[in-house]
């Protein structure tokens, strides 16, 4: 009979194992679970912010195609004028030539008819007559007489006829002088156009190397929390099989006790010191935890209060500073907060007994001198979740 109600204990407390056991997981799965589900928020906003992104930098890249296509349109215009001022150059320097073709010819008969005139005054008035007195017959005074006549005719048309071809040279010259003037202006002012658009072009480019920039950025961060999701479901997975191992040995042993179950009552102590701060600071603000810092606890072991799995065991520079959390048999939480930099002796997912030690106290994080910080969390063990630790202890 005794026999039989041992066998019946026996089955009976490794009943209690697997459903602690599975608790323990759950408990601690759900804080992974809250966080993926956080990552998966934060990669819809990213997500979003990305596609925000991406419109922004396709409408901008649009735009400098269109100030491509107008800046071409500019540029075809302003090499046609180019093409017109030099065709007007050239016209420019024909015109010239001709206009200086001009002024010699008329310089030349000029002083042919001042040298003439200069002659005939030097001759005296009667040259004319004396070339007609001069006549040897009727004939004769008739065909010198028209020769002169002709002579001084000619001298004033020929005066006249470059004269008059020389003014239209210049007026032909100065009407392209003039059309090159406006075709200058408006390849002036064409360029000044082209060159706004391609300053124009340049920032669009700038915004779109910033919004490459800022995609890449965003992309990044997507990776890094799916990255993070990965590491919480590879976590999960080890968590689950660390549990499954740990059944086995209890299976195996045929005891269940190899695993300890202390009560809520049965935590020890997790450091050999006194409370110095309770559940509320002496200003009245909650704290939500109890300190052990008496004189002299600098360096002083840290226990884990009973059996469990390190969920957590992280360094930081703010906070809690160097801190562990635990996930017990009975579903709860325990934490240590604000020890010594470097003694952390356990990582997340470890089996850790009742007494062992995890680190050692000091003052990391945002703490004013040496003390423990110790909290108590139940079930899902969140910051919300803080419960006196007093009634633990």
């Amino acid at each position: 009979m005794k026999k039989i109600s041992l066998k019946i204990l026996g089955i009976i407390l490794l009943i209690v194992v697997v459903i602690q056991s599975n608790m323990v997981f759950a408990t601690s799965t759900t804080d992974l679970k809250n966080e993926q589900n956080a990552n998966n928020k934060k990669i819809n906003e990213v997500q979003s912010d990305l596609e925000e992104v991406k419109a922004q930098k396709s409408e901008t890249v649009k735009q400098v195609e269109e100030l491509s296509t107008q800046i071409d349109s500019y540029q075809s215009q302003i090499d046609e004028l180019d093409n017109q001022i030099a065709e007007l150059n050239t016209k420019i320097q024909n015109s010239q030539q001709k206009l200086n073709k001009a002024q010699e010819d008329y310089t030349k008969q000029q002083e042919l008819l001042d040298a003439r005139l200069v002659a005939t005054y030097e001759a005296g008035e009667t040259s004319y007559l004396d070339v007609i007195l001069a006549s040897e017959s009727i004939t004769d005074l008739i065909s010198n007489y028209y020769l002169v006549t002709e002579l001084a005719t000619n001298d004033s048309e020929l005066l006249e006829g470059i004269q008059k071809q020389k003014e239209e040279v210049e007026q032909a010259k100065k009407q392209l002088e003039d059309s090159k003037q406006e075709l200058s202006t408006s390849k002036a002012s064409k360029q000044s156009v082209a060159t706004q658009l391609q300053n124009t072009k340049q920032e669009k480019n700038k915004q779109i190397e910033q919004l490459s920039g800022e995609e890449k950025e965003l992309q990044s961060k997507i990776e890094e929390l799916n990255q993070a999701n990965r590491s919480i479901d590879s976590k999960i997975k080890a968590m689950q099989a660390q549990i499954e191992a740990a059944k086995k040995q209890s299976v195996a042993s045929g005891n269940a006790n190899v695993i300890s179950k202390p009560s809520s009552s049965g935590f020890i102590k997790p450091v050999n010191s006194y409370v110095t701060t309770g559940m509320y600071y002496k200003s009245g603000q909650y704290h939500g935890a109890v300190d052990f810092g008496a004189g002299g606890i600098n360096g002083a072991p840290v226990h884990a209060v009973a059996d469990g799995i390190v969920v957590t065991a992280e360094a930081l520079t703010y906070s809690y500073g160097n801190y562990i959390i635990i996930a017990h048999y009975n579903g709860l939480y325990t934490l240590y907060a604000h020890g010594q930099a470097g003694s952390i002796a356990v990582s997340a997912g470890q089996t850790v007994k009742q007494g062992q030690q995890i680190m050692r106290v000091g003052s990391t994080g945002n703490s004013t001198g040496p003390h423990l910080h110790f909290e108590v969390r139940v079930s899902p063990g969140l910051y919300a979740n803080r419960v006196n630790p007093m009634n633990y202890l």
